[in-house]
């Protein structure tokens, strides 16, 4: 398995963008471009992987974009292994328009499993491609935001971009 990355910078922190020749694998927000490499490389601990800023330039673009405040859609090719479940929720996800939220328990009834509120946050935790899959939308029953991988700072920041 081949994978590119590319590190760029972001309003919200240091962003990084891999992708195999298939789609993008991995999108990642954090403090420090080597720890955000080194979970890359511990996640695909097979794979070979290269920095290639201009090999990916177009989709850091749109993310960036993204990021800045753009709403255009984030409609980029993906290639990532989930489980049925776990594609059910992104695509639930997925289907949550910009600037708006759903609740776990919404997403699980959506789902088809109104009681499975704790398998649908795993499943959304699970999401390798944040941002390309917007976890960030997914709030509490009372529209209290909740656990973020990359802090809840963050999650509120991307929704009030979002709602502008």
């Amino acid at each position: 398995l081949a994978i590119a990355y590319t590190i760029f910078s972001s309003p919200l922190g240091e962003v990084l963008l891999a992708a195999t020749p298939q789609g993008i694998c991995k999108v990642s927000i954090g403090t420090g471009a080597s720890r955000l490499e080194a979970e890359l490389r511990a996640e695909f601990g097979a794979a070979v992987i290269k920095r290639d800023d201009r090999k990916l330039r177009t989709y850091a673009k749109k993310i960036a974009g993204y990021l800045g405040g753009s709403h255009a859609a984030l409609d980029l090719p993906l290639d990532i292994r989930a489980t049925a479940f776990q594609r059910k929720v992104w695509n639930i996800l997925k289907s949550i328009p910009h600037g708006a939220t759903r609740s776990y328990s919404d997403i699980a009834r959506r789902a088809g499993m109104p009681t499975a509120v704790r398998a649908v946050a795993t499943a959304i935790a699970s999401n390798p491609v944040a941002l390309l899959i917007p976890c960030h939308r997914a709030v509490r029953k009372n529209g209290d935001l909740a656990g973020y991988r990359w802090g809840v700072a963050r999650k509120a920041a991307l929704l009030a971009q979002e709602s502008k």
